[in-house]
Parts: C-alpha cells; structure tokens; sequence
C-alpha cells in the first residue's frame, strides 16, 4: 500500500491569511508548500518547533530555555494526582456496578410486571354498597 497524502483544514482570519499569502510570494513558493513546510518542520522536530519572526531568530537561538519551556512540578502534586486518578478510575467501576444493577433490577421487573402488581381498583369490589367505617370508642356506639 502507497504512502497517502491527508488533507488538512482549518480557518484563519482574513489578515492573517494575506500575511500567509504574502510569505509565500515572497518566497516564491506557494501557499500550500509554506504550511507543508512547517508541517514538516515539526514532525521533524517532535511538535518542538517554536515560530518567530526574522529578526528575532538569532535572539531565540542564544537563550538557554528549551522549547516548549518545561515546568517543575512537586512529587507530591503529581502523587495527589495519580491518587484523584485511582478514586476517579474506582468511582467510574462502581457507577458502571450500579448501572448493570439497575439494569438487571428493571429487566427483572418487566418480567414480572404482570404478576404482582394489583390494582387498587380490582380491590374495591363491584358493589355499590361501600361499607362506612368510624373510628371512635365503644361509649359512642
């Protein structure tokens, strides 16, 4: 199977798209080879490529920071996230429990719908006659 070529879209605002355009005019490429270009250029570069301007390449090149920066962080920050991951993780599988609970629960419950369910009216009865009750003491009687 042949190496297949992908496209890529996305939107840019109408000034910046003249800009584009311009570079690659000056350049006397077109539009397309300046984003296949940099496409290139990072995957090269493992997504570490940082886009400057021309006049500030030499600066960017004789500062010591690596590109993207890199952030220092405390053990025990990334300790009380990995610990928040695995409550995560534990919350997620019981929920994921109580669901297939419920579910086996209504399935349950469908099956035997008919069955044991009882109408109140069925046990009213048919006669007009309703039989009246009062609470109260026998001295009332």
């Amino acid at each position: 199977m042949g190496n297949k070529n992908k496209t890529i879209s996305f939107r840019v605002s109408q000034e910046k798209f003249e800009t584009l355009r311009d570079i690659a005019e000056e350049r006397d490429i077109s539009l397309s080879a300046v984003f296949r270009d940099y496409v290139d250029m990072l995957v090269a570069h493992d997504g570490q490529v940082e886009v400057v301007p021309e006049h500030e390449v030499g600066e960017s090149e004789s500062t010591t920071e690596s590109f993207p920066p890199k952030v220092e962080v405390p053990k025990s920050f990334v300790r009380e996230h990995e610990r928040l991951e695995l409550e995560a993780d534990h919350l997620r599988e019981q929920l994921e429990e109580h669901k297939r609970y419920v579910t086996k629960l209504r399935q349950q419950l469908d099956q035997n719908d008919d069955e044991d369910v009882v109408q109140l009216e069925d046990l009213d009865g048919d006669d007009e006659e309703e039989t009246s009750y009062r609470i109260g003491s026998f001295e009332d009687a």
